[in-house]
Parts: structure tokens; C-alpha cells; sequence
């Protein structure tokens, strides 16, 4: 028994005839009659009366009436198996840092979303390390973050640099400077991001590499928060320029004139390919963050 045997059934019953049930399906009547003999061979029992006009055995009718549920379920199944290879159906676990979490994604994925109504996103927003790892584990299909370490199994496909800009109350003294450079932070407290996160460890590159600086550090572990305790008035911090938007209330923004701690930004995957709905995410979001 196989669904195309019981299409052929279900359009002898709706035509009440083998040779227009042919017709419709583009068969020889010899295969409708040779499908209809084999289904009744293997269930052992007759399921047409044959005559000037085909009828149904009762035997038929019972199995007719509880095939109709049978093939809605394996059509249905069949779309969904069509949906899921070309992309249109499945789930894809998606890792992402901040700002873009809350800035640049939630627009993008939306008019991904109305596109592909099927396919179902989960968002993972963490660090880099964080979303590194879960890459790694299988817990993620791709991640947008900034570059991981050297040495990881990994593909990094850069898109751009994320521009950070010095955020400051604007009372601080730095405010009335319209050109900054590193040496003007001595002396003044700096906030931070955590440890591990990969865009304070460049910043500390950049402070040891132009030093030694006498500056004061204040650890706040979310990026996001940084304008808030700007704003508030613990100190200055080194933010997103997209996270400014708008600029806090109180607050200036200034540009280093003499370093960059601009981050490169990309997508990483694992080598291995992408599931069909992974992949046509990563590829509409690839095309849209480039275009930034």
C-alpha cells in the first residue's frame, strides 16, 4: 500500500468509474485496475462491486472513509518535508552580541520572519567566548558576534566595524575637548565591560600598548548598561555609537583622534554545512549587515 494506490482509490470513488479515475490522474486504466487488484490482494478483502457503475464494497467504504485522514496527513507531510529541504520550515538557533541584539537584529529578523513564517528562530544573546562555545557544542547554528580566537574550528565571515565613540556626562571635563586623544583619559574613571569580553580585552591592548596611563576602571558587565552609568555619573566609557541612539539624556559623545578600537564584526559558523533554513537566514542577514 502506497499513497499514490490510494489517490487512485480515493479518484475511482469520486468519479465512480476506473476510466475516468485514469483520466484525471494521467494513467492507463490497466495501472488503475492493476493498483486497485494488488491494494485488494494485500488487505484480502474486495473493495469494489464491479458493474455498469463502480461501487463500493462495504469492506471498501470503511477502508475509504479512514484512508481520507491517511493521505491528508502523509500530503501534509510530504509539504512539510519539501518545506524543511528548501529552506522554508525548521528551526534555527542564532547566537548574537550586543548592541546588534537590540538594535540592527530585531528589524532584519522580523522581515525575515514575515517571509519565512514557518521557520522558527531561537536567539541566544551573549558574549563572543559564550556564543564561541555554544558554536562549538552544536547548541548553535551560526552566531553574528566579533572574531573569535585563533585556533577554533570556525568560519568568520567579516561584515564591518562596529565604531565606538567616548561616552561622557556632560558636565565632565573631557566634554568641552572637541579632539580627544588616549592620553586625556589619565586620571579620569573609565567603565568597563566584563572580563572575558573580547571588546575590553581590545581596549586594554590599546591602553597598554599606548601607556603607562594612570586611569581608574569600573567593571559593569553589559555593554547596553554602559550609557545608563554614564548617564548617572560614574564615569566615562568607550560605547557603541549604533547603542546611542538616541544619545542619552546629559550626555556627549567624542571621537578618539589618535587610536581606533573599532571592532570587526561577522557571522561565524561552523565548517560543516547549515541546515536549508540556517542557511537562508545567514544569507539574508549576511546581505543586509553588509550593506551597513
Amino acid at each position: 500500500m502506497d499513497l499514490k494506490t490510494l489517490k487512485t482509490l480515493h479518484s475511482i470513488v469520486r468519479n465512480g468509474s476506473f476510466h475516468q479515475a485514469a483520466e484525471e490522474l494521467s494513467y492507463a486504466q490497466s495501472t488503475v485496475t492493476m493498483q486497485i487488484q494488488r491494494l485488494e490482494a494485500d488487505l484480502g478483502v474486495r473493495l469494489f462491486e464491479r458493474g455498469k457503475k463502480v461501487s463500493l464494497t462495504e469492506a471498501g467504504r470503511l477502508f475509504y472513509e479512514q484512508s481520507l485522514d491517511i493521505v491528508h496527513r502523509m500530503e501534509r507531510l510530504q509539504s512539510n518535508l519539501v518545506e524543511l529541504q528548501n529552506g522554508e520550515a525548521g528551526k534555527v538557533r542564532l547566537g548574537v552580541t550586543e548592541p546588534t541584539a537590540s538594535t540592527r537584529l530585531p528589524q532584519l529578523l522580523m522581515a525575515f520572519m514575515n517571509g519565512h513564517p514557518k521557520v522558527d528562530v531561537a536567539l541566544e544573546i551573549a558574549s563572543t567566548p559564550l556564543l564561541v562555545n555554544g558554536l562549538r557544542q552544536g547548541e548553535l547554528d551560526f552566531a553574528f558576534c566579533s572574531t573569535p580566537e585563533s585556533g577554533e574550528e570556525l568560519y568568520f565571515h567579516p561584515l564591518f566595524q562596529e565604531k565606538f565613540v567616548l561616552l561622557l556626562p556632560a558636565n565632565h571635563r573631557l566634554a568641552d575637548l572637541e579632539r580627544i586623544r588616549l592620553s586625556d583619559l589619565e586620571g579620569h574613571r573609565l567603565l568597563i565591560t566584563a572580563e572575558n569580553c573580547p571588546y575590553r580585552k581590545k581596549l586594554e591592548r590599546v591602553l597598554q600598548d599606548n601607556g603607562p596611563l594612570s586611569i581608574e576602571t569600573m567593571e559593569i558587565g553589559s555593554m547596553m548598561a554602559l550609557r545608563h552609568y554614564v548617564a548617572s555619573g560614574f564615569g566615562i566609557a568607550f560605547v557603541p555609537l549604533t547603542a546611542l541612539e538616541p544619545l542619552p539624556e546629559g550626555t556627549r559623545i567624542r571621537e578618539l583622534q589618535d587610536v581606533s578600537i573599532d571592532m570587526l564584526m561577522g557571522l561565524v559558523s561552523r565548517t560543516a554545512p547549515l541546515s536549508p533554513a540556517a542557511a537562508k537566514l545567514y544569507e539574508n542577514l549576511r546581505q543586509s549587515l553588509e550593506r551597513i
